[in-house]
């Protein structure tokens, strides 16, 4: 029997996750004899609360939410069993109030809290709380948290283990003029990082003595808004590392295992983007070192429940040194799940329920390669800043055996300024790399999203580019390269061949809009041709005379959005039910008439034949202001365009028309924020002169510092 369960687990995830759901996950003879859980309060949001919901529900356990003003509607909350109110929008006052979520807690009779990941999930004195009360933390047990989530406590316990540690300053001392000493003692460059907390939150790489003070000072302020407390540590930074960390889990028998590695290195602002398992390029004998080290670290403080032990690998030596541990459920974890196709939340509940592991290390199976692809709502071009808005379309790829959208909104929500903008993780599965590596690029074709910028173009840059493909990745790949990563808006060539893809865009929206205008109006008239507009029941039937209609769009370009060009298009019915299309732009060369059929497939989707090639279509169409947008994905390209409502025009001739799109203007020496958020600090006093290059004020959104600074 223990032959084929082994033969089945090397299998895909799918398989895997039959087998388990299947099967008994505690052995005859060590069920727990304490109460079990039955309700569980998940003390977070977004996408991983909703995760971590779905897992409880198939094991037919009741869920709690707990919401801020700003999520009164959320997904997390149309999830729960039962949802309570906890504050109003900012952090500090809903997701960081502990008593708050305990009292909620213990009023709707839950009997463990599950932290997720961010928020309180690593802080001692939450989990503390909750065992005070009674109640089961999800977690690993306070003092595991206490010693490995502050890094500056888990980097002395693991040189005193002899775990190989990264040159820095890990003490208590918080003074910045003696920071600023430590910083001089290690050498530059240096990184700045808090000693709690994750995801990039509060990291300063500094290059020199001059900007340590504002690094400092802005690292300390982003820390205590991001997890509430505010210490930093120091480190040397390497310049070519990789970015690995190990899977791993204990149960409260002394029993720790690991799920193999994953590689995070590459990432924008400290924070990782594209996650895979198991890392790329990395040797057995390596796999084995690495796995030992995380569960020998993991041993060292007790530790139970799922973490993360976190290693910075230098390209240059191939040695690895101990980063950190967090000590909480990875926002990464699902790429392990699909090589291991265990569920690590379940994992989770059993051994807060006093369970042991069910299989040893040497039944962890590893089977094929899995991908993460972080969406956020962001403006890549302005330095990856968070970006705020309205999901007016929100169409992710549908979910398979090797395809899983973890996500936390629904099409309609808001991203607010108030939390992290990420609006899903997608997540793929391969027999091998470059198996998941196909799935991923075509995945993220297929998602769509409209209303707000996103990164969904940089990601698909990200998986095409050649050393991607080839595994060769380090924290600093982005940067590495950026000449074919980001747009020149200088470069004359790609200007003109995004802008001729633009054109054949405008075009092919032109004919789905019209034939969706067609189909509705033939339908309405219960398939009376005779009652619809003359337009399309006359077309032209003399020579050089011409039944036009006149559209102008102007294709938003996130690179160069203020002087995007008008798209004036002319469009006639033909009598077969093609549209003739042509380009008018004045001062331009396009006589070309595109010969096009849209065949309306219904919810905004088309077939369209146009220059010999058949292609399938997809629209999203919303109202901002006086201002209609108009989104279209066909084949691997994604455009943006504006109409101005009113415009679309019919006519038996020719009609000329020209508008001029609404624009926002400043008055001189203006200053626009690149994004909504809070002014957490003035720089300069009111009237006061300042020069071009001089920031004048700090501001905070979702958990992030940006420097507002005079350009002119």
């Amino acid at each position: 029997m223990m032959s084929l369960l082994s033969s089945i687990l090397r299998r895909k995830p799918a398989v895997l996750l039959q087998v388990r759901l299947l099967s008994s996950y505690a052995p005859p003879g060590t069920t727990s004899q304490q109460q079990r859980i039955e309700k569980i309060l998940v003390a977070n949001r977004g996408e991983i609360a909703c995760r971590i919901m779905r897992t409880a529900k198939r094991l037919g356990i009741r869920t709690v939410a707990v919401y801020s003003d700003a999520d009164k509607n959320s997904l997390h909350v149309k999830s729960a069993d039962e949802a309570v109110h906890i504050g109003p929008p900012p952090a500090r006052l809903s997701y960081l109030n502990g008593s708050s979520i305990v009292e909620a807690a213990v009023r709707t009779g839950a009997q463990a809290v599950h932290p997720g990941y961010g928020f309180l999930s690593e802080s001692s004195e939450f989990a503390q709380l909750v065992e005070d009360r009674g109640l089961t933390f999800i977690g690993p047990p306070a003092s595991a948290i206490r010693d490995m989530g502050d890094k500056s406590a888990s980097k002395r316990i693991m040189g005193a283990a002899g775990v190989p540690l990264v040159p820095g300053y890990h003490g208590s001392e918080q003074d910045v003029e003696i920071m600023r000493l430590e910083a001089d003692k290690i050498g530059y460059p240096i990184l700045i990082k808090p000693t709690h907390g994750g995801g990039g939150k509060g990291m300063r790489i500094v290059q020199s003595p001059n900007e340590f003070v504002d690094s400092f000072l802005g690292a300390q302020r982003e820390a205590a808004a991001s997890f509430g407390i505010n210490t930093i540590l120091l480190e040397k930074y390497i310049t070519q590392p990789r970015h690995i960390e190990v899977q791993i889990f204990g149960d409260k028998f002394g029993n720790v295992l690991h799920l193999y590695e994953r590689d995070c290195s590459v990432q924008r602002r400290h924070q990782k983007i594209i996650e895979e398992a198991p890392a790329p390029c990395v040797t057995d004998e390596f796999r084995t070192h690495l796995g030992q080290a995380a569960v020998s670290a993991a041993k060292a403080v007790g530790y139970h429940n799922a973490g993360t032990v976190e290693f910075i690998v230098d390209t240059k030596t191939g040695h690895f040194y101990f980063m950190e541990m967090n000590t909480r459920l990875q926002v990464e974890h699902p790429v392990t799940e699909m090589i291991v196709g265990q569920d690590l939340v379940e994992w989770q509940i059993h051994v807060a329920n006093g369970e042991p592991l069910p299989i040893s290390q040497d039944q962890v199976p590893l089977s094929g390669h899995a991908f993460e692809a972080r969406i956020y709502a962001e403006n890549v071009p302005k330095g990856f800043l968070p970006a705020t808005g309205v999901l007016h379309h929100y169409h992710p790829v549908p979910p398979s055996s090797t395809v899983r959208v973890e996500t936390g909104v629904e099409q309609g929500d808001v991203v607010s300024m108030h939390y992290d903008p990420m609006i899903a993780k997608l997540v793929v599965w391969g027999e091998n790399r470059a198996a998941a590596l196909v799935k991923l690029k075509d995945c993220l074709l297929k998602f769509q999203v409209a209303g707000l910028p996103t990164n969904i173009n940089f990601l698909q840059k990200l998986a095409n580019h050649k050393a991607f493909e080839e595994g060769n990745v380090e924290t600093h790949f982005i940067e590495r390269h950026k000449d074919d990563l980001f747009v020149d808006p200088n470069n004359k060539v790609i200007y003109e061949d995004a802008y001729s893809a633009a054109r054949l865009g405008a075009k092919l929206v032109a004919a789905c809009l019209c034939e969706k205008e067609r189909s509705a109006m033939k339908e309405s008239h219960s398939g009376d041709s005779s009652l619809l507009p003359i337009w399309y029941t006359h077309p032209p039937f003399r020579v050089n005379h011409h039944a036009q209609r006149t559209m102008e769009f102007e294709c938003e370009n996130e690179y160069e959005s203020s002087s995007s060009k008008p798209l004036m298009l002319s469009i006639t019915y033909r009598p077969d039910g093609n549209y003739f299309i042509q380009h008018q732009q004045i001062g331009e060369n396009d006589a070309h008439i595109l010969e096009v059929k849209a065949s309306n497939l219904g919810n905004d989707n088309f077939i369209v034949e146009a220059d010999g090639l058949t292609m399938n279509v997809s629209l999203a169409v919303y109202t901002k202001g006086q201002i209609k947008h108009i989104h279209i994905w066909n084949g691997p390209h994604h455009h943006h365009f504006r109409q101005k409502l009113g415009l679309d025009l019919s006519d038996e001739d020719e009609t000329q028309h020209k508008t001029s799109f609404e624009t926002t203007s400043h008055p001189p020496g203006t200053v626009v924020a690149p994004m909504a958020g809070l002014v957490v600090k003035v720089l300069v006093e009111n009237g006061a002169k300042v020069e071009a290059g001089q920031p004048v004020l700090v501001l905070e959104a979702m958990k992030m510092e940006v420097y507002i600074t005079i350009y002119e």
